[in-house]
């Protein structure tokens, strides 16, 4: 009889009445991805009001994920850093470079890397630049700041850099590259280069002249802690479980409330982390954050290694593509945000800097990746490939072949203690036409044993092919890599 009544005061006809747009109404039950949502004349009842806000979490904490991976890389490094001293002292420095013991995002093998943390609760950092290297400071959002040594303004020739941070007021002196940041926690990444293949010269012209000090302490400088980081263990990577949350937690706390954009911090205060509240996450929302985690960095993976962009891509029909999509270091080409690509990269690697990005004919570096092989197959580290490298490599200084774990997205850890090849290598075997093959799998082949990286049976593989000064003929494609094709 209710059912009869409340049907008859709807299909009544009252002096307004009008005709309403199905498409402005709800229907009393609808069939959802959720499940069946049910609402009485538009109000929903109490298990569909608790579906979706379960869901607008869930969605909220997936975006949440995607869109902090360039802070969780910064926290990363940081806390592998922090394992070795204090922030502004302590320099990690690859003596004899990075092998595949240390678990660093898509690191290469041929250069002398060092990682250092700037904190600037204190004030301006004074950063003495040794001559001759290269590099970059990004913020702890992951957000260029500044080039230092051959692309910055010191020009390679060394200098002192200012680093001012947020809010300061203070007198700048003359006298420095003066540079500002958002953020108080900064990272720095800088390469010496081997000089006629050794590695001494870079390394004491670093440690000679790299300082970092308060503009307040510039008067009696402190000691530099060098840690010599070649073959140790250590973790630099990321979380990609729900642990990230509490890592990013962490991060917006110590940071100003405008480092970043507001709606960046209304999405993740919408999950509970907010600068002025304790990150306390009850049941409910721990178990919504692990799964929110799970999937976003299943999104993550698919994006890098199995991208829908075609503008990823640097030939047709190919697998070697870029993690530079749209080659801007903001990934706002046109003043869109592409929000995948942005996530691809921060999934994949860290370091924001033009000089990686930009089409630099003999400058900078290029960067192209490949984790399938010419049949569009994963890579599989029980199987045996070639890649066939063309004449005349368009590298101004050298090229490089890395092979990686997608697993930790880090040096694949074999017999070798480096799974590269370079142009830089001495006994590399060249074709007649000074063409080159390289070899991949679990056991080299005869006679090409100085052209082998090995593989690991059961166990995946991508590599990274590197350009250090491209040249003219990688940016109008004349010049392109060979696909990695399998060898039966």
């Amino acid at each position: 009889m209710e059912e009869l009544l409340s049907y008859a005061r709807r299909s009544r006809k009252y002096k307004m009445s009008t005709e309403i747009p199905a498409s402005i109404t709800t229907p009393d039950i609808v069939e959802t991805s959720l499940g069946a949502l049910r609402f009485a004349d538009g109000y929903p009842d109490p298990e569909t009001v608790q579906k979706v806000y379960d869901n607008l979490d869930f969605q909220r904490a997936v975006q949440s994920f995607l869109n902090v991976l360039p802070m969780a890389q910064m926290h990363g490094m940081r806390s592998a850093i922090r394992l070795f001293g204090p922030d502004n002292q302590t320099v990690l420095i690859a003596e004899s470079l990075l092998d595949s013991r240390s678990l660093v995002a898509a690191p290469n093998t041929e250069t002398i890397y060092n990682f250092v943390w700037f904190n600037l609760k204190d004030g301006p950092l004074v950063i003495e630049v040794p001559p001759d290297i290269l590099g970059f400071i990004n913020d702890f959002f992951g957000r260029y700041v500044a080039d230092v040594g051959k692309a910055g303004p010191d020009k390679g020739k060394g200098g002192k850099y200012l680093l001012v941070p947020p809010g300061y007021n203070g007198l700048i002196p003359e006298g420095y590259f003066v540079i500002h940041s958002r953020t108080i926690g900064n990272f720095i990444c800088f390469r010496g280069f081997p000089v006629n293949g050794e590695l001494k010269p870079p390394v004491e012209n670093i440690e000679n002249h790299f300082r970092v000090y308060t503009l307040s302490d510039k008067a009696t400088l402190p000691v530099m802690n060098f840690v010599n980081i070649s073959g140790k263990v250590f973790n630099a990577m990321p979380a990609t479980d729900e642990t990230l949350f509490n890592n990013i937690a962490q991060v917006i706390q110590e940071e100003p409330l405008d480092a970043i954009d507001p709606e960046t911090r209304g999405m993740l205060a919408s999950i509970g982390i907010r600068k002025d509240l304790p990150f306390k996450p009850d049941q409910r929302m721990k178990r919504i954050l692990a799964d929110a985690a799970s999937v976003g960095n299943a999104t993550g993976r698919v994006l890098i290694f199995s991208t829908r962009d075609k503008d990823a891509f640097f030939f047709p029909n190919s697998a070697w593509q870029t993690a530079w999509i749209g080659k801007d270091i903001n990934w706002s080409p046109g003043g869109v945000l592409n929000l995948d690509a942005r996530a691809l990269f921060f999934y994949l690697a860290w370091g924001v800097s033009p000089t990686m990005a930009m089409d630099l004919v003999g400058a900078g570096s290029q960067y192209a990746l490949a984790a399938r092989d010419a049949n569009g197959q994963y890579l599989d580290g029980g199987k045996n490939y070639r890649l066939h490298l063309p004449p005349n490599a368009p590298a101004k200084d050298f090229w490089s072949l890395v092979v990686y774990d997608p697993q930790t997205r880090s040096l694949l850890q074999t017999d070798q203690q480096f799974p590269s090849l370079s142009s830089q290598r001495t006994d590399l075997i060249f074709n007649a036409d000074q063409s080159l093959d390289i070899y991949f799998g679990p056991e080299a082949p005869l006679g090409k044993e100085s052209n082998w990286i090995q593989t690991i049976p059961g166990k995946s593989w991508c590599a990274a092919f590197r350009l250090y000064g491209p040249l003219e003929p990688w940016f109008n494609k004349t010049w392109k890599p060979g696909e990695i094709e399998l060898v039966l």
